[in-house]
C-alpha cells in the first residue's frame, strides 16, 4: 500500500490495461478519460450497468406533491436533477428563483447550470461528498425551508432519517426507477478495472451476476453511498473517490496508474 499524498493506493496486482467505467461513454471526442486512455495506452470500455427510467407525470400526480410549495430541494445525482427538471415542465410548473438547492457534491451542484440561473446564495453542496457533509450544510439554512428529495424507489434512507429527527417539513417525491442493466457480455471481456458510480450499479452487478467472484479485478467506487454498496457486496476496493486529492474518479485513476503501470 503505497500512499499518495492523503490517497491510499493498493499496488497488488499487474499493471492496469483494461478498465471498464460503468457509465455511457462521453459525448465528442474530448474526454479526460481519453487522454488517461492514451497517456497509459488502456483498454477503456464505456457500459451502463444501469437503465434510468422515468417516472410520467400522471403517475407522478398520484404521490400529490405539490412541488411549487416547497422552498429547498435536495438534490444526491445528476439522474435526480434531470427528472426533477423534466416532471417540472411535463406539469408546467414554474419553480421559484428563491428556492434553494443543497447537493451531494460540487460536481452535482454545477450540473444544475443546466437548468438554473447558478448564483450561490442558493445552491449549496457538501465539502467532501458524503452524508455528514451534506447535512452539515443543510444544517445552518434549514430554518423556515421545506424540503423535497427527489428520488429513486429505493432512496438514500440516512437522509430522509436526518431530515425527520432534525424536525424538517419534506417529502420524498418518486421522480425515476433504476433498472439492472444486461451486462453479460461486456463482463466476459475480463477487465482489470472496473469502476462504479452508484449502489444500482454495484446491484447490477450482484443481480446479473449472483455468484460474482472478484478474482483479482480492482474496484474503484465514486462516492459515499457507491463505496458502501461496494463494501457491503463483500468487494475489495483498490480505487476511491472523492477524496482531497483525487476530487474526480479520473484523477483518482491517474494516482493509481501512476503508481501501478510504472513498477
Amino acid at each position: 500500500m503505497v500512499k499518495n499524498g492523503s490517497t491510499s493506493v493498493n499496488t497488488s496486482g499487474n499493471p492496469v490495461k483494461k478498465i471498464l467505467i460503468t457509465q455511457p461513454r462521453p459525448d465528442g471526442d474530448k474526454s479526460p478519460y481519453f487522454d488517461l486512455a492514451k497517456k497509459y495506452n488502456l483498454n477503456l470500455d464505456f457500459h451502463p450497468f444501469i437503465v434510468v427510467d422515468g417516472i410520467q407525470a400522471k403517475e407522478f400526480r398520484k404521490q400529490r406533491i405539490d412541488i411549487a410549495s416547497y422552498s429547498a430541494v435536495v438534490f444526491t445525482s445528476r439522474n435526480a436533477i434531470d427528472h426533477f427538471f423534466r416532471i417540472c415542465d411535463e406539469m408546467k410548473i414554474n419553480i421559484s428563483q428563491e428556492t434553494k438547492y443543497f447537493c451531494i457534491a460540487e460536481a452535482v451542484a454545477l450540473y444544475l447550470q443546466k437548468f438554473i440561473l447558478y448564483r450561490k446564495r442558493k445552491v449549496f453542496y457538501g465539502a467532501d461528498g458524503t452524508n455528514k457533509s451534506l447535512f452539515d450544510v443543510i444544517n445552518k439554512h434549514k430554518d423556515n425551508e421545506k424540503f423535497l428529495y427527489p428520488c429513486s424507489e429505493s432512496f438514500d434512507s440516512d437522509i430522509t432519517n436526518w431530515l425527520i429527527n432534525n424536525n424538517c417539513e419534506h417529502a420524498t417525491p418518486v421522480m425515476y426507477k433504476i433498472i439492472s442493466n444486461d451486462i453479460t457480455e461486456i463482463m466476459a471481456r475480463n477487465y482489470d478495472v472496473i469502476c462504479f458510480f452508484t449502489p444500482g450499479g454495484v446491484r447490477s452487478l450482484l443481480e446479473n451476476f449472483p455468484k460474482f467472484k472478484q478474482n483479482g479485478t480492482r474496484i474503484g467506487t465514486f462516492g459515499v453511498n457507491t463505496l458502501k454498496a461496494a463494501e457491503e457486496a463483500g468487494l475489495i476496493l483498490d480505487i476511491k473517490a472523492p477524496q482531497p486529492l483525487a476530487p474526480s474518479m479520473v484523477s483518482a485513476l491517474e494516482n493509481y496508474l501512476s503508481v501501478q503501470n510504472k513498477k
